[in-house]
């Protein structure tokens, strides 16, 4: 069952809807922006409607073979056979950052993962949005509050874990770890723009916002 669930999963994480919402637009995602096949680049790319939908595309596919895993084999929060919610969910997000169907070179997962919390981890998911709302809201980097959010997040999970706020296994916890470092890593190149001072900054003008360099 094990075995099932992940290779379901990751064909679920797979689908690069970035890519598929850059060719109903007639476009090749991967030619245009930053390259990046993610939610973030369709909505500097094709506009912020593109963008929230491409997210939630992104988030669902997290989201559904996590939730379906818990429904299967437990609640995944008490040891209840974890192995295979660890599984799902890992393998979801392997689908996204490194999908079959374009080579092996996806997105970034920071939506797949926000859809995997949900179902396994949803104080830590909203403790992890307010880290990336406040840190957006100051900075303007949507990398900055990515990587920020991915710093705390697993250091949540292990305070509502400790205060019995919301426990979870040892092996979720480190799989939030696990998934922490993985947005870290993928962020590598956005961290080196920061420190130059080259990343792409959203700025707002006349009530909306809107993208530059800088």
């Amino acid at each position: 069952m094990t075995a099932a669930i992940g290779i379901g999963s990751y064909l679920a994480g797979a689908v690069p809807w970035a890519y598929v919402l850059g060719k109903v637009n007639g476009i090749d995602i991967r030619d245009h922006g930053s390259g990046n096949v993610g939610a973030t680049n369709i909505r500097r790319v094709l506009g912020w409607k593109w963008g929230v939908l491409c997210f939630l595309l992104d988030f669902l596919k997290g989201f559904t073979p996590a939730l379906a895993a818990v429904l299967m084999v437990g609640h995944g929060r008490f040891g209840i056979d974890d192995f295979a919610v660890v599984t799902a969910c890992l393998a979801a997000v392997a689908g996204h950052v490194w999908p079959v169907f374009l080579g092996f070179k996806g997105g970034k997962g920071v939506s797949t993962i926000a859809g995997v919390l949900l179902a396994v981890a949803p104080l830590s998911l909203l403790f992890g949005g307010v880290i990336w709302f406040l840190v957006f809201n100051f900075s303007r980097y949507v990398s900055l509050a990515s990587i920020s959010s991915a710093v705390f997040l697993p250091l949540s999970a292990v305070f509502f874990s400790v205060s019995c706020i919301y426990p979870l296994s040892p092996i979720l916890q480190g799989m939030l770890f696990g998934m922490s470092f993985l947005v870290i890593l993928r962020h590598r190149g956005n961290i080196k723009r920061l420190l130059e001072g080259t990343e792409n900054k959203f700025e707002r003008k006349r009530g909306n916002t809107s993208e530059k360099q800088v």
